[in-house]
């Protein structure tokens, strides 16, 4: 927490990388510093709720559609991308979802589901469920970066969004 609350230009790109909205980042930022990892957890909610359509879409054109692990099945791989690209063609944004909290095997089916069930959701209601997931996601990067001291890749913090 001590580099955090004071490393200006790193803080900065730390909570972009844990959500694209740069009106987020910059005030979960200006309210430095934290007295420890709940408060910086809530206040990065806070500044969630509070993002504007703009935001929403700021923070979304920053995440991509990622794919499964290699060594998942041929058709897991082909199922994935063609429910990517239907999402992807109907709202114009990659699908995020936080998977915080289940199995990497649980992964495929809860992807799968969640892209075919918010198909159904009409634009306005698929922003606000893309805006609970990006502060979930948010949360969790955040708290993982600060409690894992070696820099991770995207793909290897535990909710990527997907």
């Amino acid at each position: 927490m001590r580099l955090f609350n004071a490393a200006a230009e790193e803080t900065e790109e730390l909570l972009l990388y844990c959500c694209g909205s740069l009106r987020w980042a910059r005030r979960v930022a200006a309210h430095r510093p934290y007295p420890d990892l709940d408060a910086l957890l809530a206040a990065a909610d806070e500044a969630s709720y509070d993002l504007s359509p703009a935001d929403v879409a700021d923070a979304l054109a920053c995440e991509s559609s990622a794919g499964l692990h290699p060594g998942a099945p041929p058709a897991a791989h082909t199922a994935l991308a063609a429910a990517h690209a239907a999402y992807e063609s109907r709202f114009g944004h990659a699908f995020v979802i936080c998977l915080d909290g289940h199995a990497p095997d649980e992964h495929l089916n809860l992807l799968l589901t969640g892209i075919r069930r918010r198909l159904a959701n009409d634009p306005d209601t698929e922003r606000a469920e893309a805006a609970e997931e990006l502060r979930g996601l948010a949360r969790c990067r955040l708290a993982y970066e600060l409690t894992h001291p070696e820099p991770t890749a995207p793909a290897d913090s535990p909710s990527v969004a997907v």
